[in-house]
């Protein structure tokens, strides 16, 4: 898709099942985009595995839960106003953030385990939510 920079306003990075490092082709695409120059620059958002992939993509790691996080009441802390979001999930693995490149930052944390629940980008719109806010209610 970094090719076809052009033909889209944005990214929506989906969720999905499995292990985010099996996906390397589409993590080699996506650093592609967020390394653009400014005047290439389009939002983008993830979810789930969209979040991992993104993760990845910036510099962070892949770590398989002990226990993956299957329910539909996670807490997750949101650091940036520090609410907390009760929240439906389904994913065994998780970024690790230590080694995430400059310019990124964590924006939620799992409230029971202290896990990634997703990153964001200083400067750019780019996003991501390791939950499933499309499922809250």
């Amino acid at each position: 898709f970094a090719a076809e920079v052009d033909q889209y306003d944005g990214l929506f990075l989906s969720n999905g099942p499995g292990n985010p490092t099996k996906c390397q082709k589409s993590v080699e695409e996506l650093q592609k985009v967020i390394e653009f120059p400014d005047d290439k620059v389009k939002p983008i958002f993830g979810i789930c595995m969209g979040n991992q992939i993104m993760g990845l993509a910036a510099g962070g790691t892949a770590e398989k839960l002990p226990f993956g996080h299957r329910s539909q009441n996670q807490p997750v802390i949101n650091l940036q106003t520090q609410e907390c979001y009760i929240t439906p999930q389904n994913h065994g693995f998780v970024i690790n953030t230590e080694s995430l490149k400059p310019g990124w930052t964590s924006l939620f944390v799992n409230a029971n385990d202290q896990s990634n629940e997703g990153i964001v980008h200083d400067s750019r719109p780019y996003f991501t939510a390791q939950f499933h806010p499309e499922a809250m209610s």
